[in-house]
């Protein structure tokens, strides 16, 4: 059995997902509040603090798309992508006899 034969794979992708969402969003955040403070506190504890945040929240969205990208199948172990269904019946070959 592989880990993508695993039933709680796609939660924990799911769930991975939404942690990267996440951290991307705390990396906008305190990149935008290190400027700030850099800029009004050069060399002072809020901007040291801002930039801690910062490299926090960076490293965890990083550790967050590793392990994504580990559990994400590849080659030829990811599942073939079929169309979504049209609403119309379907067509098949019927036999005469």
């Amino acid at each position: 059995m592989t880990h993508t034969d695993d039933p709680t794979a796609g939660r924990t992708a799911r769930q991975l997902r939404r942690i990267r969402s996440f951290c991307a969003a705390g990396v906008v955040l305190w990149t935008a509040s290190s400027a700030w403070t850099m800029r009004d506190s050069p060399d002072g504890r809020p901007m040291w603090t801002s930039v801690l945040l910062l490299a926090v929240f960076t490293g965890l969205s990083a550790m967050a798309s590793r392990w994504l990208r580990r559990l994400e199948p590849t080659g030829a172990a990811r599942p073939a992508h079929h169309a979504a269904f049209s609403g119309r019946a379907q067509r098949h070959a019927v036999s005469k006899s």
